[in-house]
């Protein structure tokens, strides 16, 4: 009996000696302040289950320096609690790239997807997508679902369109299983899927990866729109060493991009300023004389039409920060915020007594020597 308490006392050793203090793994979901991390392998090759995620906390140390945790970052996770899977969040590695909605970190392709029916597609929806995912200077690829519901002769069409706009779209029917061919794209990277609801981005996941079975929704037969069924960001591992983000659709994106900047996000453009050059460098390519871009192309409508928002938007920041300026917060007794105007120092401050006090010690002075000055007038004369 002794000898078997002393065996299973040397295996207990001998699995916690090679047990790491901490590893490096994947955020793959987040919600309020916990976190699931998929861990290395490499890492955990040893310890048996290691492949489920870590469910973890964010160091409190991380909360103080404003540290925050998306989905898609590298982490460090200490503390480790193998009989309940849990873990605490340590040390975010540096991100190559982050988006703000939706929050996912270090995305290398962002995989937009339409849908050409049910929803029906949207020209100028599609380009308020399309130019929001180039301005985060990542890789867009298009891709358009449910082409079982039009003909040949429209997806044709639609395809030919969209190559005009500079875009080679993947079309799409879920129903068929075309999306098999899309496996390649996602091989050790992390993809983000994004787009309006209803066109079908967690029925691609779940096509990818059956075992996840993500929840869908029929679209809505009153507004012709689809239902929100994601409601928060995860990454999905797939075989091939990836991972791909179903997002919450939204039917239309806030237009954040500097007016300036609003060119660049549209192929057409970028095309015709490689062809010739405007007169003028700060050109936002409306009626200014000597435009390069201005012409008879289809997007340019929307280019119109966005850059309007595009201003509006940067108005509105500026606008913002002159009330945050020119006003002050205070705290009341019953915890109510009150906003209180700003008054100009200079003008309204009140004079310590310091300062009055060495202001009188001067004019002393002053009055002393000008009384030195009469004596001084008296005796000469």
């Amino acid at each position: 009996m002794s000898e078997v308490v002393r065996h299973g006392e040397h295996d207990s050793a001998q699995s916690s000696a090679v047990r790491p203090l901490s590893a490096w793994g994947v955020v793959t979901a987040g919600q309020a302040n916990y976190y699931w991390v998929r861990l290395d392998t490499g890492e955990f090759s040893t310890q048996p289950g290691s492949a489920q995620p870590i469910l973890c906390t964010r160091r409190a140390r991380l909360k103080k320096l404003g540290q925050q945790v998306l989905v898609g970052d590298r982490v460090q996770v200490e503390e480790f609690d193998w009989q309940d899977h849990r873990g605490a969040i340590a040390a975010v590695a540096p991100r190559k790239t982050a988006l703000d909605r939706p929050p996912v970190a270090n995305v290398d392709q962002i995989l937009l997807m339409f849908a050409l029916e049910q929803p029906t597609l949207d020209p100028l929806q599609l380009s308020r997508f399309l130019v929001k995912s180039e301005s985060t200077g990542i890789p867009v690829s298009l891709c358009l679902n449910k082409r079982d519901l039009l003909t040949d002769a429209e997806v044709l069409d639609w395809q030919r369109r969209l190559q005009a706009w500079g875009y080679e779209p993947l079309m799409t029917s879920l129903i068929k299983a075309d999306q098999l061919e899309m496996r390649r794209q996602f091989q050790n990277r992390i993809t983000v899927v994004a787009g309006p609801s209803g066109v079908g981005k967690s029925s691609l996941i779940n096509c990818l990866i059956p075992q996840e079975d993500v929840r869908t929704s029929a679209v809505s037969g009153k507004l012709g729109r689809g239902r929100h069924t994601t409601r928060h960001v995860e990454l999905f591992e797939l075989s091939e060493t990836g991972f791909i983000a179903d997002t919450p659709g939204f039917n239309q994106p806030d237009m954040t991009c500097p007016p300036e900047a609003l060119g660049h996000c549209f192929p057409e453009i970028r095309t015709r300023l490689t062809e010739g050059h405007c007169q003028f460098s700060n050109c936002l390519h409306r009626d200014e004389p000597g435009c390069a871009v201005r012409g008879s192309w289809e997007r340019y409508a929307h280019y119109l039409a966005l850059l309007e928002d595009a201003i509006q938007h940067q108005q509105s920041l500026g606008q913002r920060r002159d009330m945050e300026t020119a006003e002050k917060v205070k705290i009341g007794e019953a915890g109510q915020v009150q906003h209180e105007p700003k008054l100009e120092a200079k003008k309204y401050r009140r004079v310590s007594r310091r300062s009055r006090n060495q202001n009188l010690q001067e004019l002393r002075y002053d009055l002393s020597d000008v009384a030195d000055l009469e004596r001084l007038d008296d005796e000469l004369f």
